[in-house]
Parts: C-alpha cells; sequence; structure tokens
C-alpha cells in the first residue's frame, strides 16, 4: 500500500516561472517505481472556489483509494494542484508547468469554458489529455480532451418539459456572458420552442455585478413562469439571494443550470427553495452506491462536507484513468488517450460509458429539486445519451 504523496495546491501559487515550449521537449526515462503524476488545474480563488473545493473533494478520495489498493501498474500516484485563480490566462500557464516541469500524464479541470478552450491548444501540441470534469456546451472534441460531465442535452432535455407542464410555458433567460451559458439557451430556446413555449426574454451579465435590482425587476414585468438560470459562483449566490428578497421567486420557478448543493448554504438558511435541477447525482439518495460513496468522502474530509455532482464526476476521471491505464498495460500520456476510450467504468450512480469517437460520457441522470439544505430526487431518469456537438 502507498501512502499518498499529493503537494498542497497553494504551492503552486508560487510557481509560476513559466517556458513555453513544444511538444518535442525529450522527457527522461520514467523509473518503474516513480510516482504517476498527475495534475489539477482547479479554481481554488477568483469567484468559482465553490466548484474547485468540490472537485478536490473527489480527486483527493480517488487518489487516496487509488493509492491504498497499490496503486496503478504498482505504482503511487501524486496528484498536484495548480490554482488557476478562475482565470483562463492562469490556467494555461498552470497548465504548461504541470506538462512541462511536473510531467504529468494527464490534467483534470478547469470549471469554465473559457479557461478550458484556452488550455486545449496546449494540450493538443503536448499531446497530453485533459478530463474535464464540469458540465458545459458540449463541442470540446480532440484526441485529448474527455468529458467526465454533462452536455446540453443531458441537462435540458427532461429539466424543461417538467417545468413546462408543471410550471408554465414562458421562459426568461439569464445567465454569464460567456460560451457556457450562450450555448446552454441556445439549446434550451429550441426545447422550449418544440415544447409550445415561449421565450419572453434573455440576458447575459459580465462577471463581479453586485447588483442586480434592475434585472430582477426586467424578469418580474416579463410575467414568465420560469427562470432559466445559468450565473455560477458568487455572482449566482448574489443574484438568487436578491430576488429571493424582492420577491421574484414567488412568482416564478427557478431552472437552476450547473448548480451544486454548496449553494444552499451560501443564500441562508431556508433560502433557495423549489429551483428545480437535472444532475448525475443526488448526494441524499438512498441508492446503496451513493451512500457508500457519500459515507467515503465523509470520512476522508468530515462529516459536515456538502457533497455534489462535481464531487463524483471528478472522482470518476481518476479512477477511470486507473482502470485506463491498467486497460493499456502501460502509464504514459498515449496510453491514457487509448486506455479511456470506449470505456466503461462503474460508478457511485452504475455505469459510466465513454464514446470512444467524442470521449464524452453516458450517465445516470435525476430530475431533483432543492428542499431544506439539499436535492431531493424527484425522478430517476435512467441513462441519457451524450450529443456531445462534434462537428
Amino acid at each position: 500500500m502507498f501512502g499518498s504523496t499529493r503537494r498542497d495546491f497553494l504551492k503552486g501559487a508560487a510557481a509560476t516561472g513559466i517556458v513555453a515550449g513544444t511538444a518535442s521537449l525529450g522527457l527522461p526515462a520514467i523509473a518503474a517505481n516513480d510516482p504517476i503524476r498527475i495534475g489539477a488545474v482547479q479554481p481554488f480563488s477568483g469567484g468559482l472556489e465553490l466548484f474547485g473545493n468540490q472537485a478536490k473533494l473527489g480527486i483527493d478520495l480517488a487518489i487516496k483509494e487509488i493509492n491504498e489498493a497499490g496503486g496503478i501498474l504498482g505504482r503511487p500516484v501524486d496528484v498536484i494542484y495548480e490554482d488557476n485563480k478562475t482565470d483562463p490566462k492562469t490556467s494555461v500557464e498552470r497548465t504548461t508547468k504541470l506538462i512541462q516541469r511536473d510531467e504529468v500524464i494527464a490534467v483534470t479541470g478547469p470549471i469554465t469554458s473559457n479557461a478550458r478552450d484556452a488550455m486545449a491548444p496546449t494540450h493538443k501540441r503536448m499531446k497530453t489529455p485533459l478530463l474535464y470534469a464540469t458540465n458545459y456546451e458540449g463541442g470540446a472534441c480532440d484526441r485529448y480532451i474527455f468529458s467526465f460531465n454533462t452536455v446540453p442535452n443531458q441537462e435540458l432535455a427532461k429539466l424543461l418539459p417538467h417545468m413546462n407542464e408543471t410550471a408554465g410555458n414562458s421562459y426568461y433567460m439569464f445567465g454569464a456572458d460567456y460560451v457556457w451559458p450562450q450555448k446552454m439557451f441556445e439549446t434550451a430556446k429550441g426545447i422550449v420552442g418544440e415544447l409550445g413555449g415561449e421565450t419572453v426574454g434573455e440576458e447575459f451579465t459580465p462577471w463581479g455585478v453586485k447588483e442586480f435590482t434592475p434585472v430582477i425587476r426586467r424578469i418580474a414585468d416579463s410575467g414568465a413562469k420560469v427562470l432559466v438560470f445559468a450565473l455560477p459562483g458568487a455572482d449566482g449566490i448574489t443574484f438568487i439571494k436578491q430576488a429571493e428578497d424582492l420577491g421574484l421567486l414567488n412568482q416564478l420557478t427557478v431552472a437552476f443550470l450547473g448548480f451544486s448543493e454548496a449553494y444552499l448554504g451560501a443564500f441562508g438558511e431556508g433560502k433557495g427553495q423549489n429551483m428545480w435541477v437535472t444532475v448525475p447525482l443526488v448526494s441524499s439518495s438512498n441508492e446503496p452506491g451513493v451512500q457508500d460513496f457519500v459515507a467515503r468522502i465523509r470520512k476522508n474530509a468530515g462529516d459536515d462536507v456538502i457533497i455534489s455532482h462535481y464531487v463524483m464526476t471528478h472522482y470518476n476521471a481518476m479512477q477511470a484513468l486507473k482502470t485506463g491505464l491498467e486497460k493499456s498495460g502501460k502509464a504514459d500520456r498515449e496510453s491514457v488517450v487509448d486506455g479511456l476510450e470506449g470505456l466503461t467504468q462503474e460508478t457511485p450512480t452504475g455505469p459510466l460509458a465513454i464514446d470512444a469517437a467524442s470521449h464524452h460520457v453516458s450517465l445516470n441522470m435525476y430530475l431533483a429539486k432543492t428542499e431544506g439544505a439539499g436535492l431531493e430526487t424527484v425522478e430517476a431518469l435512467g441513462t441519457l445519451a451524450p450529443e456531445a456537438g462534434c462537428a
């Protein structure tokens, strides 16, 4: 059994002296008993640390369990954390450092699509897999990118028909001004049209807005019955708190995209109730696999820790990496790709299947609503295949 040799992510903040290079770097031979190094580029500051910390919970447990079971191909695993500060430029610097200096065989992260898109050319040029475990808009299709979370059809195809049936058929869409909300709303408007509904308003906001009263009034005045909401992190928390204080949540229902249970404590006790989501994990589920996973996370990180689907998808990515390398029989970057393509991996909610062509995953999905301090499952939707958006 191996003890984990993880480096604290804060050490990465000082390691910013990056030399831009190419994929033709001659890497030294790795001894058979040297650690297999995996990089993690996540936001631990800059506004989306809520998500970075959730990702870290899943990665930490996976690496601990892998090492306690003998590592990968008889070698211990070392995960090296880097804080991208919720910034695309910093994301590129950090992933370049991990690939060139630390010689990782794969990187997991980041959270935002802007950061992922900024990192992708580096991963392609340096032929190093990026294991992306955040829900996103689709279309990131490359030999060196694997997506372990949902794309629009998996999150919207069941959520919006339920909203149309139970809440009303008029929709207002509000989110952050970047590619994920834009693409999500594009898909959502198509589904709304097919349902015979009407999109009565659509707005995007820059990061860092502190006062949302004007947009809340516009949404209220629109008469919309459903708010399709895609504003992550601290800004989203601010909006929901102000919308609740101004009474908006009493006149419509929120379909919350990219939801994390970690939001609820930030809204305040009893706040943010009856918001609807479609997610690949509900931590309050009575499914045995979920209960066991939640118990293992809490044993590793503390009884009070909040557990969202971001914890599980990052855990899944690390466990799939192990399975893929053992299938390949070698621990190098190309073997990660070859091993993950077409892989089926057991997860806390059932089998995860990686499509060999698109590198996106089929997942068991759940329709749920916020209730109390967490989510309540309304319907288990079964396995939903991804419409990855590859050309």
